[in-house]
This record gives C-alpha cells, sequence and structure tokens, in this order.
C-alpha cells in the first residue's frame, strides 16, 4: 500500500540570523508538525552576509528582503530580532508589505530570557510591536505581599486602565475589590471578566460619581478600603477645552473628594493616576491634573496614609486612544486625521501601564511623584502610515490615506513627562523614575480648589481660566478658547 506524499511546508524566510532565529529554525526543521521550513536568513552583520547559518544561506541585509524573498522563492517571513526598537519593527512591515508575504514576530528579549523562544510565542505583528518597547518584567512577589488578602478601591474601574489595574490586582489574591465607576454598563462588562478569572476575589461593583461627597461618604461607613487607586478622570484634551468646567469639578474636585474619602477610611495607600499633559499643562484638561497632582502632594502633610503619584504618557489602545481609532478608521475606509505632520507621544500598553502603577503603588515612597519609563516618543504621522501598512493599504496609493488636519486647542507638538526645574532620579525599579524639585504650590491649589469649583459650578468659564492660570502659573490658559495657541 503506496504511503501518502508528504505535505509541502511553508517557505520560511527568517530576518536575523542570531540565537533566536537559529532557535526558531531548528524547530522548523525538528517539528514537522509545524508544516515549515527554513529557505535562509537577511542581516544586517557584514561579516555573516554571502555565508550559511545552519546550512542555510544568509542571503543579504535586511533592507534586501524583498530581493533575498523572491530568490529563495519564499512564501512567509519571521521576524526574529528579540531587541529591535519600533522604528526597526516598523522598517520591517513595509519591506514584507512590499515583498508581499504573510509575516509573524518571534517575542522579545525578556520572553528569551525567561525561557526559551519557541513557535508558541511566535504571532502575527500587532500595533504595539511598533513602540518596539520591551514586555515589563513585573515583580509579581513584591506586589502580591501587599496586595493579597486586602481590600482595593479602584475608581474608574470600568475604563480601560481602571479595568486592566482591576484584572491585575484580582490576580494578585485582592480578598474584595471595590468597583466604582459612574457608567453601570462597563462596570458590568469588567464584572463578567474578573468574575471568569475565578480568582475567589470579592467583587463589590459601586455605581457611584467621584462628585458626588454625600455618596462618598456613605460609602465610607460601609467599606474600608486599605489600597485606594484613582484612574476615574476625564481625558480628552479637546473636549475638555470645550467642557473646562467638567474637567475641574471632575479631575480636580473628585480627586480632592477621593483624598478625604481615603482619610476616613484610613487607608494606607493612595494613588492617583496622571498624565504627562500635567507637565507644563497648556490645556485645561492637563491643568486639571496637575492641580489634581498639587492636591495629593498637599495631602501627604501630617498623614499616615501614603499618598502618590504616577504620571506617564498615552496607553495604547485603550478607550478612545488614537490607535483604535486609527483602526475604526481604516476600517471604514476613512482617512486617518493627522492634526500636525511633525507631532509625537509617548506610549505604552495597557497592560504595561497597569502592572507599572501596581509596582509604584508597591514602592509606596509617601508624597512620591513617579514618572514611568515611556521610551523614545513615537511620530503620530509614521504610526498613522504604519497602521495603514498592518491593514493592507499603501500609505502613498489609494486605501483610505491621511489627512493633515490642524491642531486642535489645547494640543501640544511634543509632550512632556516633566516640568521645567523637575529631575529625574531613581526608585529601585527598573522602569519606574521619581520626580526630584517638583515645582508648584500644594497650599496654594488647596484655597483655590473652592474658588475653582465655584466658578465651575456657575459656568463661569472666564473667572475659571483666569483663577486657574494664575493658581498654576500658566498664563496663556487664561486666554479665551478662541485666541488659545496652536504650537
Amino acid at each position: 500500500m503506496a504511503g501518502s506524499a508528504e505535505e509541502p511546508r511553508t517557505r520560511m524566510l527568517i530576518v536575523g540570523a542570531g540565537e533566536a532565529g537559529q532557535m526558531l529554525a531548528r524547530q522548523m526543521r525538528g517539528d514537522p508538525g509545524l508544516g515549515l521550513e527554513p529557505v535562509g536568513f537577511v542581516d544586517d552583520d557584514p561579516s555573516l552576509i554571502g555565508t550559511d547559518v545552519l546550512g542555510l544561506p544568509v542571503a543579504g541585509k535586511i533592507q534586501e528582503l524583498v530581493e533575498a524573498a523572491d530568490r529563495l522563492a519564499a512564501q512567509e517571513i519571521l521576524i526574529a530580532i528579540p531587541s529591535a526598537r519600533g522604528s526597526l519593527i516598523r522598517r520591517l512591515v513595509l519591506l514584507c508589505k512590499r515583498a508581499g508575504l504573510p509575516f509573524r514576530i518571534a517575542p522579545g528579549l525578556r520572553a528569551i530570557i525567561d525561557g526559551d523562544v519557541s513557535f508558541k510565542q511566535v504571532r502575527p505583528v500587532a500595533p504595539e510591536d511598533l513602540l518596539g518597547r520591551e514586555s515589563v518584567r513585573f515583580r509579581a512577589e513584591s506586589a502580591r505581599s501587599v496586595v493579597a488578602g486586602r481590600s482595593v478601591l479602584v475608581t474608574g474601574a470600568g475604563g480601560s486602565i481602571g479595568g486592566e489595574l482591576c484584572r491585575q490586582l484580582a490576580a494578585l489574591g485582592a480578598a474584595e475589590m471595590l468597583l466604582l465607576g459612574r457608567g453601570e454598563n462597563s462596570l458590568f462588562q469588567i464584572m463578567g471578566e474578573l468574575d471568569a478569572l475565578n480568582t475567589g476575589t470579592r467583587l463589590v461593583p459601586i455605581v457611584a460619581d467621584i462628585r458626588d461627597v454625600d455618596r462618598l461618604a456613605v460609602l465610607a461607613s460601609r467599606h474600608r478600603p486599605g489600597l485606594i487607586l484613582h484612574a476615574a478622570a476625564h481625558k480628552h484634551v479637546p473636549l475638555m477645552e470645550d467642557n473646562p468646567e467638567e474637567a475641574i469639578v471632575v479631575n480636580a474636585g473628585g480627586t480632592a473628594n477621593l483624598i478625604e474619602f481615603a482619610r476616613r477610611v484610613e487607608a494606607e495607600r493612595f494613588v492617583l493616576i496622571s498624565t504627562d499633559k500635567a507637565a507644563e499643562p497648556s490645556s485645561v484638561m492637563g491643568a486639571s491634573k496637575k492641580l489634581a497632582e498639587l492636591l495629593v502632594r498637599h495631602a501627604q502633610d501630617g498623614a499616615e496614609t501614603r499618598f502618590m503619584t504616577v504620571r506617564f504618557g498615552n496607553v495604547l489602545g485603550s478607550r478612545g486612544s488614537v490607535v483604535p481609532f486609527f483602526l475604526d478608521r481604516i476600517a471604514a475606509g476613512k482617512p486617518l486625521p493627522v492634526t500636525h505632520p511633525e507631532m509625537t507621544r509617548y506610549f505604552m500598553t495597557i497592560r504595561e501601564a497597569a502592572m507599572l502603577v501596581i509596582e509604584a503603588m508597591v514602592l509606596g515612597e509617601a508624597g512620591t511623584t513617579y514618572i514611568l519609563e515611556m521610551g523614545e516618543p513615537v511620530p503620530i504621522l509614521e504610526l498613522a502610515r504604519n497602521l495603514l501598512v498592518l491593514c493592507g493599504f499603501d500609505p502613498d496609493e489609494g486605501g483610505p490615506g491621511i489627512e493633515i488636519v490642524g491642531m486642535r486647542p489645547g494640543e501640544k507638538l511634543h509632550e512632556s513627562l516633566l516640568d521645567p526645574g523637575e529631575k529625574l532620579e531613581a526608585s529601585g525599579a527598573e522602569l519606574i523614575h521619581r520626580a526630584r524639585c517638583r515645582v508648584g504650590d500644594p497650599a496654594a491649589a488647596v484655597a483655590a480648589l473652592p474658588r475653582l469649583l465655584d466658578h465651575a459650578r456657575r459656568g463661569d468659564r472666564q473667572s475659571l481660566r483666569r483663577d486657574l492660570a494664575d493658581v498654576l502659573d500658566r498664563p496663556g490658559l487664561a486666554e479665551p478658547l478662541t485666541a488659545r495657541s496652536r504650537t
């Protein structure tokens, strides 16, 4: 009886002839079930060009990927450079698309250090790969020692950051999770996700508004969380320029209310989630978060609770952020609006941000402002171009395309994580820094808050902007919306 013919294997060109690429090539050869056959490498090491590695040709430099793929009749491309920065991955995506071949990516350095690289870890290229950031090595044991068996309150629990904080905290063994949010649908959704994790954490959904002092007082009589992570906030710069009252009442007033709540329940630790837009604020949203930072600094004076702030940039993939917005536009066939061709932003993934916030809480130095390591800023135009490429479109020919639409009120061309006069110093954690020589007058912020809230409740935007500009010493914030600088 004749045996069946062996199924043909997919011919794989490997980008990177180093240890990871060689390891994956050996796995392809040793496991017929993968259905893959390595046919060669491309690599920028000049000593390897024209030689054989594992009996496979190094067919050229990375820039010659298209020609090498054609010569070797490759059918798929595997990116196996664990140390690749985002700029290289973005270039490789473009080359793979020009070659007209599907492509996958091997894990980063940390995954290899933690365990041998294998095809179980190989996956499609995702938008976060364009950042070129290594995954955070989370010190779970030290975090568990602070979180396990405790009652934890997360505000904004139905949001992107708040929800991920809840997932991580539940996995760390929190005995009770108080999920506070204004939107019942988002709370319902995160409750379902956490229930499915089956961690044993008691979940308490709390539909409440942090602006409501009376409601928070009632909650303080019912619950005594030892840890409070305050993620609830208005975050959209242009929307808050149009609604400055809301920015102040929620971001500043709400934070003041949560500080009082923390005092009542005698919480051990309180973490404010802040933003790079609070550094040198040019928008009402950024100014409201700077005000919140000052309130938290002032709260530390004489307090038993350890009050701290964690400041970081944009979160890739969070609700309303640029990547899902661009992907929705691409799916609808609409052009991607980029406000300025030179605009850049800092990015990190949701999971990375949540883990670092928890790690900062674990560090727990009273009165500290922590700054997360954000890496290099990403050009938004380049991000838009590469998302188009990932979705199969040429950014320069056909497809949805890109439109330069002009900067919006309150936006900066480039964000900064630090105020002038602030300096970074080591915190003891690899990707977390302390801000030294912090600027601003916390006592003045506390004194000004009732007046700012009164302006907001009466809808007196002119007085609100004027007093906000005065207390933060940012004269530009007082200008009328139509006259604000867009640079």
